[in-house]
């Protein structure tokens, strides 16, 4: 299973050097996870700087995986994350759900580095 995180989607939609780095995860939809969190962050950087039509395409490109609701067990789990590894709120979402379903995370986001099942790739 394979997790990309907002940083990823945004590389690839926004067709950045970096977005080469996340095709294998994003071409295996039958083990793509995403987090709500990951939708939320993307749909509003999309919006933000593009447009509501475009924002809404890419949230139907993610839902081509299997997307995850934020439980209160995911989230209690992804609180014991972030005090344990200092890391802020989506990122500990993202990593709990990396976690329950046993994903590597693929990600340029620098709050990931050097943990284990994680693909870091740093931004150009």
């Amino acid at each position: 299973m394979n997790i990309v995180d907002s940083s990823g989607w945004l590389a690839y939609f926004a067709d950045e050097p970096n977005a080469k780095y996340f095709l294998t995860p994003l071409n295996d939809t039958d083990s793509l996870v995403v987090p709500t969190v990951t939708v939320y962050e993307v749909f509003k950087v999309v919006l933000r700087e593009s447009s509501e039509n475009e924002a809404l395409q890419a949230v139907a490109a993610m839902q081509r995986g299997r997307v995850v609701d934020l439980t209160a067990s995911l989230a209690i789990e992804a609180s014991r994350i972030s005090l344990e590894h200092k890391i802020p709120m989506a990122g500990s979402i993202i990593l709990a759900t990396a976690k329950r379903f046993e994903a590597t995370i693929w990600t340029q986001d620098s709050d990931f580095k050097n943990m284990e099942g994680v693909k870091y790739f740093p931004s150009k």
